[in-house]
């Protein structure tokens, strides 16, 4: 090979060198550039049914604000959240029942962030649908029909003796704030008190509403965002509410007709016309302290975050209720 042909090769093999330098160098920055700059935080959240829809609301209208923040949610029941907090699995439980003193001792460290409501619900082709919504159900026939088991057809429900067919009670299998809520507002019973008196217990609440409305002789009780369809807001085809007859007069009188559509529910809860419980807050709960970019997240739902809450079917928080949560994740100290 003559020096020309040499200088040639030794030209090439720069060239070589030089282009593969070049590649990875590129490669490298645009690693570099994603990780530093496209990776983004995580914010893991589970728990409640009840806070579920509109967790996934306020989940992605916040990440459309901070694009560098992922925010992963799951339901799964109160339990499961409450579990999942104190474990550390997640960053933020959703809780729909009252935190327990136990929970508190294990650091269990919650705000409020709205309210919701737990309903009675049937089928929408039950036998005696049409007197119930005129005659209504008080808590005391609640109470013989979820615990006591002391009315057990529909006929004896609503007076009339040509009615034999059973009622069929349906409740949640899994731990849940539904569940507990409905039991303390029939008078401080327990989950267990209504898994013992029902014929059929379901996981989660639209497998529970789901049952009911394949079973026209059910009666069961969901959170309200499963017990309406979101888009007509009226109760979900094969449902229907049961009205509480709060005065008992055996008549569901003009005040008390507040179950036709979402809105109206919402309203009712929000005037305290519907009682609580069954209506309740909703908490999100972590371990010890709110911190890092959750603490921004939890901050960001109790102000701004409260805006998306009326037209997805929930209600806003007081405003001195708002503030007071608001002083309590910031100090990390509950009054």
């Amino acid at each position: 090979m003559s020096k020309w042909d040499n200088l040639k090769e030794k030209i090439r093999v720069r060239k070589w060198t030089i282009t593969i330098v070049i590649i990875l160098i590129i490669i490298l920055a645009l690693f570099a550039n994603n990780y530093f700059f496209g990776h983004k935080k995580t914010i893991k959240v589970s728990g409640a049914y009840a806070l579920y829809p509109m967790m996934c609301v306020w989940a992605e209208e916040y990440q459309e604000l901070h694009p560098d923040i992922r925010i992963e949610v799951s339901g799964g029941g109160a339990g499961k959240g409450m579990t999942d907090a104190l474990a550390g699995l997640v960053d933020l439980g959703m809780v729909s029942r009252d935190i327990y003193r136990e929970e508190l001792k294990n650091g269990a460290f919650y705000v409020s962030v709205c309210k919701d409501a737990v309903v009675a619900t049937i089928n929408s082709k039950n036998p005696v649908v049409n007197q119930l919504q005129q005659k209504g159900v008080t808590k005391e026939e609640f109470v013989k029909i979820f615990i006591t088991r002391e009315i057990k057809t529909w006929g004896e429900l609503v007076n009339n003796s040509n009615v034999h067919d059973k009622i069929n009670i349906y409740t949640r299998a899994d731990a849940c704030g539904a569940a507990k809520t409905w039991a303390k507002y029939l008078g401080n019973y327990t989950q267990e008190d209504l898994t013992n008196a029902a014929d059929v217990a379901i996981m989660h609440d639209p497998d529970l509403a789901e049952a009911i409305k394949n079973d026209k002789l059910a009666i069961g009780y969901n959170n309200i965002n499963f017990a309406y369809d979101m888009h007509t807001k009226k109760p979900l085809s094969g449902l229907q509410i049961v009205p509480i007859d709060l005065n008992n007069n055996n008549t569901i009188d003009e005040e008390e007709k507040c179950y036709d559509t979402r809105d109206e529910i919402v309203q009712a809860i929000a005037d305290n016309v519907y009682p609580s419980p069954p209506a309740r807050d909703l908490y999100l709960v972590t371990k010890n302290k709110f911190s890092g970019e959750a603490k921004k997240f939890v901050r960001w739902i109790l102000t701004d975050g409260q805006g998306h809450l009326p037209e997805n079917g929930y209600i806003q928080l007081p405003q001195t209720k708002l503030e007071s949560e608001l002083q309590v994740l910031e100090t990390n100290k509950r009054p």
